[in-house]
């Protein structure tokens, strides 16, 4: 499946997205129910989450698809594809293939094939690999529509008298199907209709051999029928008269006919398993037949790709498909640029071996270059003829052959782009589709063995980055082994290290195909791909490039330029490059496990770079951000500025793997003070944009390099760091312990802002888990110190947590003032997600206090500060509370989409605490609706998460939920169970029952 949008292909997503999204497309506007979404996704193993998963993946797809929300759209229990001026090809399919039915029976049988041609013209290829056995089901539905529709274009050739023509397309498809003697019968009408009677025979007496082996029946009436009529070779078999053209009186008896000379062919054979590359194909032909040629020069055409990219299988398999267009000739050469123990191919070799092809004796070839070169163009003169050069090294290997025939087309193959052979038309070769690559590894494996374990099939593509050469290699490997598993090679090629060792057989080898081009390069280019091998997981700009490099922007970009001409690297952006996987493979291995000193040098300059460039985003993104000194000389190269909060956090969204990567490559280097000190700027942004478990991990690794070192102040705001993460992720004790750490390390050595940051969490940690009480000098304390530090925003942030105590507590007029007052701090520093919460803080204080008009203000002010880079979870926060408000202010009409839509910002927030809240709150929504069902479903699971994470107050909320909704359903013992242990819960966190019931309501 492909989605496209203004001619740039969109990314889905993973798996799950791919099959929510095909299911909703097989049956457009129609509503798709989600437990039929869920049944498409995992069979009949669904995971406990999912229903919030599919809810996930929608979410995904409608940020992910320009004006989602318009195509995916929530119909009651489940969602529906809105296509409107969206173009789906299985609807195209089926319109084209209406409008030839509609033909037939208006008795217009040519405009009947040409509809059918244009529907079938729509196939890429069955879908395969889905893991999913509805979908697998629809998959053989769709096929039977092709093959239908196939057939009835056949029959409708057949009747208006084509036969030669339709062969090799009918072997095809019988080939595919071969049970289905509907086609045998129309390839035998058609063989037999082109003189080959004997191969029709033939066809049959195949066809019951395999029906007789594998089915043990006989073919059936119409086809035996069909046998014994070309056996007595019966009139009503011939071509129709009225089809058969009246012959020109102009054309010339066969006896007229001259004698048919020697024409060369030295094309190499066309692999029987060639397989995908579609488009590539289509783009190739179109050049190779549809070009004109201009001031009378022959045409050129350039295909240019990485080693192992199976540019020649593609140039071979469309040489073979253009002969007839080419009747003097079809010559290859290879001019060794890149085979192993050979030395390019030199112009005036290459025309001696291409004059001898041509049937010229040796003694009448030129010994000089001028002679042979004269004497080639005179030979190919008026002729017309295609010439392959194969795997050239550059323009000057290329010029020399050329012909000057205007009949004659040149197609050259190389791994770089002869940018300056003036021209060509140019064609590169990528990385193949998924589904190409899984399709190729079923032609060379076959497809029982791949049916076996899609899965590890799909995993084998991805591992060997959709490389063909890599494909064979490894589907080579397991036919010659026949007890091993695809998962058992893919566990092997898991080790990156051994990787490319893995990825060879016999005299065919990745690596050994990759070195050739990178031993092509001159040494400054060599020493560029190997230090770029040190940081080779991530994408690289022209700033990380140029710091890495040790030059600036403009030489750098010349530099990572000549890489991408030879395919050592890609490019993803504008001036944005990264390793193909088995080239970073490559590269990685060519810098280590040594570390010179010029690398360790290069690294620093690297990480310097990407710690006073966090450093300016976060200045812009965090005002009021309280400045911690680190022991990193600044970066003194050019470096991104930043004059708005817009390019920062464009900038961070952009370099956030190879942010990740920079503070894994420090830590794996031992340079401990950089992982710390980039780590602090990084999860400042990743806790932004609520990326929590990367948050966390990154704090920890924080922490393990703080403990290494001699300066204890590094350690206390690490563990301080982590304590949010932890919270963040519902990880409550581990919090706790690691911020009761970083503030006793921050005391000991006189940090006092790392000393309130930790006292902060502590609080916070405390009153998530309902201990009130011990919470609330924490939090007095941090305030405390933080105004005496002038450090606002943690200040506000602070009594934003003030608040949510006081909200926990019932006082509401406390948890109103606290808010209002983090709100003050906040409007002088325009920090907008902060921002956001206070508002949602201050309208959480107003509707417990019954005040819904200005919590219905509060709201929407916070609701407009909201963009796509805020928060998953504060966003769905303020939509759940924005849902409850508008229904009790009688705007019930507003509530169900702002639920859902919270519903779905939860489930892609990563952070369980948040989902829980929410979930109580869209589930209390229900519950005054009368919904119950939905209400005890996401009291239900908001008790899980709560419960898992010691959330006491949710835990509180969601049983008093589930207790509602089972007194509903008559289960007075269940309700009576919650409604105990919802108020022992409310008593332990010292709330009062009326103050309790207010907060469920």
């Amino acid at each position: 499946m492909e989605t496209w949008s203004d001619g740039s292909r969109l990314h889905l997503g993973g798996a799950i997205h791919e099959r929510v999204l095909l299911s909703l497309l097989l049956d457009p506007e129609r509503t798709v129910p989600v437990s039929w979404l869920v049944e498409a996704a995992w069979n009949d193993e669904p995971p406990m989450t999912a229903t919030h998963q599919v809810r996930k993946a929608v979410a995904d797809l409608r940020r992910r698809i320009p004006h989602g929300n318009d195509v995916i759209v929530t119909d009651g229990q489940g969602y529906r594809a809105v296509l409107d001026d969206a173009k789906l090809d299985l609807v195209e399919f089926g319109a084209r293939t209406a409008e030839a039915d509609r033909a037939v029976a208006d008795g217009r049988p040519t405009d009947a094939i040409a509809a059918l041609q244009g529907a079938l013209a729509l196939w890429r290829g069955r879908m395969s690999g889905l893991g999913s056995t509805a979908l697998e089901a629809a998959a053989t539905r769709l096929e039977e529509r092709r093959v239908t529709a196939a057939e009835q274009v056949f029959d409708l050739c057949l009747r208006a008298g084509h036969a030669g023509g339709l062969v090799a397309d009918l072997r095809d498809l019988a080939a595919q199907h071969p049970f289905r003697e509907s086609l045998h019968a129309q390839l035998m009408l058609a063989l037999y209709r082109s003189g080959r009677k004997a191969e029709a025979l033939d066809e049959y007496r195949k066809i019951r051999e395999l029906l007789v082996e594998e089915l043990g029946i006989d073919p059936g009436p119409k086809l035996s029928g069909l046998y014994e009529a070309i056996l007595r070779e019966a009139p009503e078999l011939d071509i129709p008269t009225a089809a058969v053209a009246e012959p020109k009186e102009s054309a010339p008896a066969p006896t007229d006919l001259p004698e048919p000379a020697h024409i060369p062919c030295t094309l190499p054979y066309d692999v029987a398993d060639f397989t995908g590359r579609e488009s590539e194909l289509s783009a190739l032909l179109d050049c190779m037949t549809g070009g004109r040629q201009p001031h009378g020069r022959g045409r050129v055409v350039a295909i240019d790709g990485m080693g192992g990219s199976g540019k020649t299988c593609l140039t071979v398999r469309a040489a073979h498909q253009v002969t007839a267009e080419f009747p003097d000739g079809q010559l290859h050469i290879d001019l060794h640029a890149f085979t192993p123990g050979e030395s390019p191919v030199l112009p005036a070799a290459a025309l001696g071996s291409l004059l001898g092809a041509l049937g010229v004796p040796g003694d009448r070839i030129p010994g000089d270059l001028g002679g042979r070169r004269a004497l080639w163009r005179s030979q190919l003169a008026q002729r017309r003829m295609l010439l392959v050069l194969d795997n050239a090294v550059d323009a000057g290997q290329v010029y020399p052959l050329l012909p000057a025939s205007p009949g004659c087309l040149v197609v050259v193959t190389s791994r770089e782009r002869l940018v300056d052979l003036d021209g060509a038309e140019w064609i590169s070769i990528g990385p193949m589709a998924p589904e190409d690559g899984t399709r190729l590894i079923e032609e060379v494996l076959g497809p029982v063995r791949t049916a076996a374990e899609p899965e590890a099939v799909q995993e084998l593509v991805q591992l060997c980055g959709g490389l063909p050469l890599a494909l064979r290699i490894a589907a080579a490997r397991l036919r010659n082994r026949p007890r091993w598993t695809v998962r058992y090679l893919v566990e092997r090629l898991h080790d990156e290290t051994r990787r490319l060792k893995e990825l060879s057989a016999g005299e065919r080898s990745v690596a050994a195909t990759l070195q050739l081009s990178y031993q092509a390069m001159d040494e400054e280019h060599r020493t560029a791909f190997r230090l770029l091998g040190l940081y080779c997981d991530a994408n690289i700009d022209l700033y990380a490039g140029a710091a890495l490099l040790a030059t600036d922007t403009r030489d750098a970009e010349q530099i990572l330029e000549r890489l991408l001409d030879v395919h050592l690297l890609q490019q993803t952006d504008m001036a944005v490059y990264r390793f193909h996987d088995l080239v970073r493979n490559l590269a990685r291995s060519l810098s280590s496990p040594a570390t010179t000193h010029d690398d360790e040098m290069a690294v620093e300059r690297l990480l310097a770079y990407y710690w006073t460039t966090t450093e300016a985003a976060c200045a812009v993104l965090f005002p009021g951000r309280a400045q911690v000194p680190a022991s990193i000389t600044p970066h003194t190269g050019e470096l991104p500025v930043f004059t708005t909060q817009a390019e920062a956090r464009s900038w961070f969204h952009r370099e956030h793997a190879g942010l990740v990567a920079a503070v894994e490559l420090a830590d794996r280097k031992g340079l401990d003070r950089y992982t710390v000190a980039l780590t602090r700027n990084i999860v400042f942004w990743l806790s932004s944009v609520g990326r929590f478990d990367e948050f966390k991990q990154l704090s920890q690794l924080a922490v393990a390099a703080a403990r290494r070192g001699d300066d204890l102040t590094p350690l206390g705001s690490s563990l301080s760091n982590l304590g949010v993460a932890c919270w963040r992720l519902g990880h409550l004790d581990e919090g706790i312990q690691s911020a009761r750490e970083g503030r006793d390390v921050a005391t000991l050595t006189g940090d006092r802002c790392t000393e309130s940051h930790s006292e902060s969490m502590i609080g916070l940690l405390l009153t998530v888990q309902g201990r009130h009480d011990e919470a609330l000098p924490h939090l007095e304390r941090a305030i405390t110190l933080e105004r005496e530090l002038g450090v606002p925003r943690a200040q506000a942030e602070n009594l934003s947590c003030l608040s949510t105590l006081h909200m926990q507590r019932g006082a509401y007029e406390e948890a109103a003032l606290a808010a209002r007052q983090a709100l003050e701090i906040l409007r002088s520093l325009d920090y907008r997600d902060n921002h956001v919460m206070a508002l949602t803080d201050l309208a959480f204080a107003d509707a417990g206090q019954g005040r819904y008009a200005e919590a219905d203000d509060h709201l929407r002010q916070a609701r407009a500060l909201c963009d796509a880079s805020s928060p998953p979870g504060d966003v769905a926060l303020a939509l759940a509370l924005s849902a409850e408000v508008a229904e009790c202010l009688g705007r019930s009409a507003e509530a169900p989409a702002l639920a859902e839509e919270a519903l779905e910002f939860a489930a892609i927030s990563d952070s369980p605490t948040r989902q829980a809240k929410v979930e109580n709150l869209v589930g209390r929504l229900f519950r005054r609706r009368g919904d119950f069902h939905r209400a005890m479903a996401l009291h239900t699971h908001a008790h899980e998460l709560a419960t898992g994470m010691q959330y006491r107050s949710e835990e509180a909320h969601a049983l008093y939920g589930m207790a509602e909704a089972a007194a509903a359903f008559g289960d007075a013992e269940a309700a009576a169970a919650h409604t105990a242990r919802a108020e022992q819960l409310f008593r332990f966190m010292g709330v009062s029952g009326q103050a309790a019931w207010c907060l469920t309501g």
